[in-house]
C-alpha cells in the first residue's frame, strides 16, 4: 500500500472563471504568447516532455479557446513524491510514542481479526491507560507487530490481520488503519506529526534507510523535479490542479504545499472528527455512507472522490465513467490503486513506471494514444521480465477475484511487455 495523489481538474467553480487569463491566453488585440513551458533542463523519458506540453498547449487557458478551466489529479506516493509519506509519518510517531492505546483493539478496524487482536494486545500490554500513549520507541515488539499489519496485513506471526468482506476497488482495511490508528489526535496534531516527520525524511540522504522495531524502511522521501515543474506549468496555463491521495488527509496536507498545492486541493482519507479529534469513523463517497473505510481513495474510491468533490456529482453517480466535459484533463498515478482516475483522464494519463499490473497493462496498450509512461526519476525499476498477464490476471474485481483488463469497449487487452524503464 503505498500509494497516497495530486489532480487537475477539468471544471472549476464559478468564481475562478472570472479570474485573470494566465500568461498565455489572447489579449484584447486578439494576439497570444506561447503557453507556459516545462523546463527543458529536467529529463523525461523519450518523447513525454512533448507529449505533455502538446496536451498542456492544447488544453490550458493560454489556447485562448475558452470555456472552464481544465483540472488535473495527481496521486501523491512515488508518483510527485519518492518514497512513502505514510510510512515516514507512522515510523515517526512509533520513534516517538505518539499512538494512543486504543480500548480495544477489535474497534480499530471492523475488519482487524481476532488473531491481530490478540497479537496486538499481547506485544503493546495492558498497563498503559486506554486513550495514554504506548512506548512503541522502547517496546520493539508492540512497533513491530503495527509495523508488520502496516505492511502485509498479517501479524509477526503470519497470521492474517484483516478479514472479511469489502468492495476490492473501493478499500483495502490496512489503508483505513493507518488512520484509525491516530484516532483521539486531533487533526492538527497529526498534521504536526507529519511535518516533523517531512523534516527528517526531506534532510536525509537519498538512498537511506531507517529502522522501526526490527523492520527496515526507506528513510528519505523526495520531490520530483519534474512533478513539481509539471505541476507549476499546469497551474500557469489555468489548470485547476488537486492531490488525491491514498494517505490520511492531514498527513498529505503537511506535504502538498511543497508543490504549490493547498489544503483546499488536498484529498484524503477523511476521518471522521467528534469534539476536535479524530475517531476511527472514515467518511464514505456517492452512495456509501460514513463508515469505516468501506468507501477509501483507492481505486475507483478515487473517481468517486473526484466526480464529488471536484465535479459536484453526488449519490451513485459519483462511481461512474463521466461525460468528457465532467472528467479531468491530466491524470497521474503510479500503481493499480490510481488506474481508475488516471484512466479517465481525456488529456493525458500519466503513469510512473512501478511494474504494477493493471495501470501498466492500460498505459502500454494505450488504447486512445494519450498514455504517457515514464519510470521513476529516482531510482527507477529495472525492466519487468516477461509479460504483464493483461489477458488473463491483471484486473482485481470487486470481490477481490482476478480477471482480464478490458477496454472501454469491453474488448480484452492482450499481455503487454514492459518498455520503459
Amino acid at each position: 500500500m503505498r500509494k497516497k495523489t495530486a489532480i487537475v481538474v477539468g471544471l472549476a467553480a464559478a468564481a475562478t472563471l472570472a479570474a485573470p487569463l494566465p500568461a498565455g491566453a489572447a489579449t484584447a488585440h486578439g494576439t497570444r504568447a506561447a503557453c507556459p513551458q516545462l523546463d527543458k533542463n529536467l529529463a523525461w523519458y523519450g518523447d513525454n516532455r512533448a507529449k505533455l506540453q502538446k496536451m498542456i498547449d492544447e488544453r490550458g487557458t493560454c489556447s485562448g479557446k475558452g470555456g472552464p478551466r481544465p483540472v488535473a489529479a495527481f496521486d501523491w506516493d512515488n508518483t510527485v513524491v519518492k518514497n512513502d509519506i505514510t510510512d515516514a509519518t507512522l515510523a515517526w510517531a512509533l520513534q516517538h510514542d505518539k499512538i494512543l492505546r486504543p480500548k480495544s483493539w477489535k474497534d480499530t478496524s471492523k475488519w482487524l481479526t481476532p488473531a491481530a487482536d490478540e497479537a496486538l494486545t499481547r506485544a503493546c500490554g495492558t498497563a498503559v491507560p486506554a486513550g495514554r500513549p504506548l512506548p512503541t520507541s522502547r517496546n520493539t515488539a508492540c512497533a513491530d507487530e503495527i509495523f508488520e499489519i502496516r505492511e502485509k496485513s498479517q501479524t509477526m506471526g503470519g497470521a492474517a490481520a484483516f478479514a472479511g468482506d469489502w468492495n476490492h476497488r473501493r478499500t483495502v482495511p490496512v489503508y483505513a488503519w493507518i488512520p484509525q490508528l491516530f484516532a483521539g489526535h486531533t487533526p492538527a496534531a497529526l498534521t504536526s506529526f507529519a511535518r516533523k516527520a517531512r523534516a527528517e525524511q526531506l534532510a536525509a540522504p537519498v538512498g537511506s534507510t531507517q529502522t522501526v522495531g526490527t523492520h527496515k524502511l526507506a528513510g528519505y522521501v523526495r520531490y520530483y523535479d519534474q512533478q513539481k515543474d509539471l505541476i507549476r506549468t499546469l497551474k500557469a496555463a489555468g489548470f485547476d490542479v488537486y492531490i488525491v491521495s491514498a494517505s490520511s488527509e492531514p498527513i498529505a496536507e503537511a506535504w502538498s504545499g511543497g508543490v504549490g498545492i493547498d489544503r483546499k486541493h488536498t484529498i484524503g482519507i477523511r476521518s471522521i472528527v467528534e469534539k476536535g479529534r479524530l475517531t476511527t469513523g472514515i467518511r464514505g463517497c456517492g452512495d456509501v455512507p460514513d463508515g469505516m473505510g468501506e468507501a477509501l481513495p483507492y481505486m475507483d474510491g478515487k473517481r468517486c472522490l473526484i466526480n464529488q468533490e471536484i465535479f459536484r456529482i453526488k449519490g451513485a453517480k459519483a462511481w461512474e465513467r463521466q461525460d468528457a466535459a465532467h472528467r479531468i484533463a491530466l491524470g497521474a498515478g503510479d500503481a493499480d490503486t490510481d488506474v481508475t482516475f488516471v484512466g479517465d483522464a481525456t488529456g493525458a494519463h500519466v503513469a510512473i513506471n512501478r511494474n504494477k499490473a493493471e495501470l501498466m497493462c492500460r498505459a502500454y496498450d494505450d488504447e486512445d494514444g494519450r498514455w504517457v509512461v515514464n519510470p521513476m526519476f529516482i531510482d527507477p525499476m529495472p525492466r519487468k521480465s516477461g509479460a504483464y498477464p493483461c489477458a488473463t490476471s491483471a484486473y482485481t474485481a470487486p470481490d477481490g477475484s482476478h480477471g482480464p483488463v478490458r477496454r472501454v469497449d469491453g474488448t480484452v487487452v492482450p499481455d503487454q511487455v514492459d518498455g520503459a524503464f
